[in-house]
């Protein structure tokens, strides 16, 4: 049985790299993107208790490149497959730099709304619902707590309500 599930591991496997790895050779543009985990910026707020608050800017930043390029009739292929190690030692970037993902940017060879991977059954969309928990008895209320400082207090978004 442990067999079995090896070898058909290792077939969509196969499968996988095959399917992320065929635009690869006909993108124009190929980057990979770091974030420099030894940044000064922020003074460390964050850091000490969260380190991969220093990811997110670099992942939303991607994610806004995503949103532009489709905009514009371009594809970006995000290519999860690669080692972070030995991606990270054959560019030879510096120590702190933290390795968030390989990309192709170029023109899609088909439009489709339908990402590859769903096309070629590999995975299949999410329902909305099944990705949003939601707690037994809905939310509770936010307490509304008065105002301590004058200046805010001042501001109109921190009045206190009248009555």
């Amino acid at each position: 049985m442990r067999q079995r599930f090896r070898a058909l591991r290792a077939e969509r496997a196969a499968q996988y790299a095959r399917l992320n790895l065929a635009g690869l050779d006909a993108a124009p543009c190929q980057f990979a993107v770091f974030c420099d985990r030894d940044a000064r910026q922020g003074h460390g707020l964050g850091r000490a208790t969260m380190p991969e608050t220093l990811d997110y800017p670099v992942v939303l930043a991607v994610h806004t490149l995503w949103l532009a390029a489709r905009a514009q009739g371009l594809g970006l292929g995000w290519l999860p497959i690669l080692d972070p190690v030995r991606i990270t030692a054959i560019l030879d970037v510096p120590e702190p730099w933290h390795f968030i993902g390989y990309f192709c940017l170029g023109r899609p060879a088909t439009e489709d709304d339908c990402p590859a991977l769903e096309r070629a059954g590999w995975e299949h969309r999410a329902s909305a619902e099944s990705t949003i928990f939601r707690r037994q008895g809905g939310c509770k209320p936010p307490v509304r707590r008065p105002c301590v400082c004058p200046a805010l207090a001042a501001a109109s978004a921190c009045r206190p309500r009248q009555g």
